[in-house]
């Protein structure tokens, strides 16, 4: 039963990394995209920077897909793991689901910010992708110590 339970434990931080990452990408993607629709109504022309400011927030949803896979290439989900093993598991998961759903959203928001102000003609492009690098940096951070802890199963 415990090797029972261990598995589940392991693929809920799995599905936690994968979903809540991709959550946080979905709506910072969706505050660019939804800033981007009002900011063309004045500058259409800055269409480009407005894209690349959009999908910024989408790469957090790729660090809780790389942390699946490096977790999941170790093959250790099985019935010979350990509850220890699991439960570290479990806790990547919850450490980069989270850090990379409110990194997301966050830099969303910075994103969103700065297309409405080039939409408002000013030229803060650079600045925005400086700024948003920021919230980026912890989903990072999260993103190694996934990578930490599955060197240490």
């Amino acid at each position: 039963m415990e090797a029972n339970a261990a598995v589940i434990l392991a693929y809920t931080g799995l599905a936690l990394m994968v979903t809540l990452s991709g959550v946080g990408s979905a709506i910072g993607t969706a505050m660019g995209g939804n800033a981007t629709v009002g900011a063309m109504k004045k500058r259409d022309d800055a269409f480009g920077n407005y894209m690349l400011l959009s999908a910024l927030p989408g790469t957090q949803g790729l660090y809780g897909f790389g942390g699946f896979f490096i977790i999941n290439a170790k093959g250790i989900i099985g019935a010979t793991m350990t509850m220890t093993q699991a439960l570290a598991i479990l806790a990547a998961g919850l450490i980069l689901g989270v850090v990379a759903l409110l990194s997301a959203i966050r830099q969303g928001s910075v994103c969103a910010n700065g297309i409405a102000a080039i939409g408002n003609g000013h030229n803060v492009f650079g600045n925005t992708m400086i700024l948003a690098v920021f919230p980026e940096l912890y989903a990072i951070i999260a993103f190694a110590t996934t990578f930490l802890i599955s060197q240490a199963l």
